[in-house]
């Protein structure tokens, strides 16, 4: 098939192949940019995690998946410097991952941090208190029934 050069069709091709190839270009890279920087909080070596988490909290609520991910293989050192992101995110969306970690974490320091964080976020008075107060709630009910660790 050929498409006569001025035609409509021959415009809406090159219309069409030039938004395709800019598509192509223009890669989202804040997945690598989310994982370098958990990794710098979680990996022996990483470096003072200040900016690691200050760069997480500029990306904010599009970081929570990979933080989440990244909780249920790290040390307990790479946890708390999650935890801290996480606070410092400040993303309600963040109180069921934080109320996960709360009951079943494998370390208690873990899920003190955890509990600790939902009560700053519940008396906070914003928009984190409510899902925050929630989540207190709800791991109160797992610990009642036995659920985590002893």
């Amino acid at each position: 098939m050929t498409i006569p050069a001025g035609s409509k069709m021959a415009s809406r091709w090159l219309i069409f192949l030039l938004v395709c190839a800019s598509t192509a270009s223009c890669e989202d890279r804040s997945y690598r940019e989310i994982g370098a920087q958990i990794n710098t909080l979680t990996k022996p070596g990483g470096g003072p995690p200040a900016e690691a988490i200050a760069q997480l909290a500029r990306m904010g609520r599009r970081t929570l998946p990979q933080i989440e991910t990244a909780l249920h293989t790290a040390s307990p050192r790479g946890k708390s410097n999650l935890i801290m992101a996480l606070d410092a995110i400040g993303d309600p969306e963040a109180a069921p991952i934080v109320q996960h970690f709360a009951v079943y974490d494998a370390s208690a320091e873990v899920r003190t941090a955890c509990e600790e964080l939902l009560q700053r976020w519940a008396a906070a008075g914003d928009r984190r208190a409510g899902p925050a107060r929630q989540a207190l709630t709800r791991v109160s009910e797992k610990r009642a029934k036995g659920e985590g660790p002893e």
